[in-house]
């Protein structure tokens, strides 16, 4: 089962990396969690893989996100479920301490000419010499604008923080009571705000938000204060955001009733679908010069347990997901951009407007080695909550989410 690392990482359109002897006749199945633009996407990757393997079948099974690691954790370890599965990169640790899923074979998936091929931040699934998982798209952050509401307010798309500032109040309405009608910016989950804060924030703002090894918390320091000040007073001192408006920042900025809002570039296909809405999105404002960003990205693993025929076709369909034509149909329908920066970092794509700002960032994206990322959301959701309605001082506030979230860090690694 050898194979040259060229059609390993795909040229483009490449459909397939191994042997299809034994995987004649099989079925496997695909989860993912549901997302509209996510699942009509797989589809059409799931009938091109059919159509150019046709002794493989995939069936394809979504959940709601809030059901779907409950399901994957009870089906495979009972030899059910998904043969291929998705799962977001912060959910590694958890996965692989579950036994859910299996090593990718080094001879098949080379892991150097992986790291050569890929942003620097997927190598989070390489383990030695061998990876757990090959991501199909990568995320990063952008400042997405309602433009029909910057020309009312006749400003241009900020490119600083102060000027995020500014234009917010220029934006936001209120009725006589004071009661915010329409928002400048958002604020609060569910969004990117805790990665846009930890990640970005915290450094422009003169700090770090982890050691390099991302085992020590380092943002609760005065650095880490400013940062939290500067966006809990989007809503405590400037008044142009709320959190909690409209539900949550999406939904308002869909509807129009918001200017400004930061989010991932999974957003891109939702609003593309929009009708009505004259939107832009570019890279997200810079602080005293600096430039930062966040990476995220979703991957796609093997289940442990599996072997045989329906192993090889399962490592068959998941190279297929890594090619750059999957992810170049991906990036079309879903907004989410292609892992690899030949691909990504194209002319095409750092020229379209729904696209180029958020490629543009990942040139210096860094993405945060979770040891729980729900749990370590959650400390920034209390110190959020700690600040907007207990009136705690962010001086405050940042330290005690620095010692729970150190707190967490620490149980993890003594587990061993």
């Amino acid at each position: 089962m050898s194979v040259s690392r060229r059609t390993i990482l795909g040229a483009a359109g490449a459909a397939a990396f191994a042997p299809a002897a034994r995987a004649q006749g099989v079925t496997i199945e695909y989860w993912q969690y549901y997302f509209k633009e996510r699942v009509a996407a797989m589809d059409e990757l799931i009938a091109r893989f059919q159509a150019a393997n046709p002794g493989i079948t995939v069936r394809h099974t979504h959940f709601p996100y809030a059901q779907y690691r409950t399901k994957v954790g009870a089906a495979v370890p009972a030899g059910e479920g998904p043969d291929v599965l998705q799962l977001y990169y912060g959910w590694l640790r958890d996965y692989r301490r579950a036994n859910l899923l299996q090593k990718l074979p080094a001879d098949l998936f080379p892991p150097d000419a992986i790291d050569a091929a890929f942003f620097p931040v997927v190598q989070q699934m390489r383990d030695g010499g061998a990876y757990w998982a090959l991501p199909t798209a990568i995320r990063s952050l952008g400042l997405f604008a309602n433009r029909r509401l910057l020309e009312a307010a006749k400003r241009p798309v900020p490119a600083t923080l102060d000027d995020m500032v500014a234009t917010a109040l220029a934006i936001a309405q209120h009725d006589v009571a004071g009661n915010l009608m329409l928002e400048g910016t958002t604020i609060g989950l569910p969004s990117q705000d805790s990665h846009w804060w930890r990640e970005v924030l915290v450094r422009q703002f003169g700090g770090r938000p982890f050691s390099d090894d991302y085992r020590r918390v380092l943002y609760g320091d005065d650095a880490g204060a400013a940062a939290l000040r500067w966006y809990t007073d989007l809503q405590l001192q400037h008044h142009v955001a709320l959190a909690g408006f409209m539900t949550e920042g999406q939904a308002a900025f869909r509807a129009g009733r918001v200017g400004l809002h930061v989010n991932g570039s999974f957003l891109v296909g939702p609003l593309q679908a929009s009708k009505g809405l004259d939107w832009s999105v570019d890279e997200l404002p810079t602080h005293k010069g600096i430039r930062a960003n966040y990476a995220s990205y979703w991957v796609n693993a093997v289940a442990a347990g599996r072997a045989g025929a329906q192993r090889e076709a399962a490592f068959k369909f998941l190279a297929f997901l890594a090619t750059d034509a999957a992810m170049a149909l991906w990036l079309d329908r879903t907004g989410e951009l292609p892992a690899r920066p030949s691909a990504a970092l194209a002319p095409a794509v750092l020229a379209n407007p729904a696209y180029g700002g958020l490629a543009r960032g990942l040139a210096y994206a860094v993405a945060t080695d979770f040891v729980d990322e729900d749990a370590q959301r959650a400390v920034f959701i209390a110190m959020l909550d700690s600040v907007l309605i207990k009136g705690t001082e962010p001086e405050a506030a940042v330290r005690e989410a620095a010692a729970a979230e150190q707190k967490l860090i620490d149980a993890y690694y003594a587990k061993g």
